[in-house]
């Protein structure tokens, strides 16, 4: 188990840094860190199945200015590896996971608050063209992040997982039927705060059009996004260019640029 929670607690703390120091690759994703947690602990399939249903939830969840959104590389990792290791289904991951999300939301904020203080030395060091205390002040930031969940997991996984395990398997089943109930609900409130960062006027016709295909036409999921992408298609290569070809011919109307003559 020391090996796998040292595994887990990689994948953790490299998934954190996705965005600072990797560029945006998305690594970060439930979907992407439920499959390495299911190649550690030797169930892909099952990692794949949760960490798919938590993308659901945190799709919508973004961090805006100085907000900071809830540890979804840290919960969903744990969330994961519990519901694994305990060999429960999706419902015990989801209710695992978003709490375990939120508290360590509590440990990313004190981790930013004790950046402020190596930005601010960064800048004094730039100024005195003093290179090695910056770049100091720029790789201790970054491995403050590492250490935020790195340690988290690896201790959870390696002391808590058992008992975590005899914790899920001591809860009556009626409390394990409620959970599961409010884990089908997480997807809808994930696409809920999707929707209400995306959601305008323009949109809302592609928006019902979907759901009417989806309620009255029986498309799943696949055929409708096979469906979006052709509309897109037209939209962006037939009727947007005459769109722009009309709103110029009116522009050169409006400054007199046309000569009928």
């Amino acid at each position: 188990m020391v090996a796998q929670a040292l595994m887990l607690g990689l994948i953790a703390g490299i998934g954190i840094l996705d965005g600072r120091i990797f560029g945006q690759m998305m690594f970060d994703r439930p979907l992407v860190t439920g499959l390495f947690v299911g190649i550690v602990l030797g169930d892909v399939t099952q990692g794949i199945i949760i960490g798919a249903q938590l993308e659901l939830i945190w799709m919508g969840i973004a961090g805006i200015g100085a907000a900071t959104p809830p540890d979804v590389v840290t919960g969903g990792i744990l969330g994961t590896a519990f519901a694994i290791i305990s060999g429960s289904g999706v419902e015990v991951a989801l209710a695992l996971a978003v709490p375990i999300a939120v508290l360590a939301q509590t440990l990313g904020v004190v981790v930013r608050i004790a950046n402020t203080y190596f930005a601010h030395k960064a800048d004094k060091y730039a100024k005195e063209a003093n290179y090695r205390g910056l770049a100091i002040s720029m790789w201790i930031p970054v491995c403050l992040f590492f250490l935020s969940t790195f340690l988290p997991t690896f201790l959870a996984i390696l002391l808590g997982a058992d008992q975590v395990s005899n914790l899920i398997n001591s809860i009556p089943k009626v409390i394990l039927d409620g959970m599961g109930v409010a884990g089908s609900l997480l997807p809808a409130i994930g696409f809920a705060l999707l929707m209400d960062m995306l959601f305008s006027k323009k949109m809302a016709p592609f928006f019902f059009i979907g759901f009417l295909a989806a309620a009255y036409g029986g498309m799943n999921i696949t055929a409708i996004a096979l469906f979006a992408v052709c509309l897109a298609f037209i939209l962006h290569f037939y009727i947007e260019p005459k769109k722009a070809s009309t709103d110029s011919i009116q522009d050169n109307l409006t400054e007199g640029e046309i000569d009928f003559d």
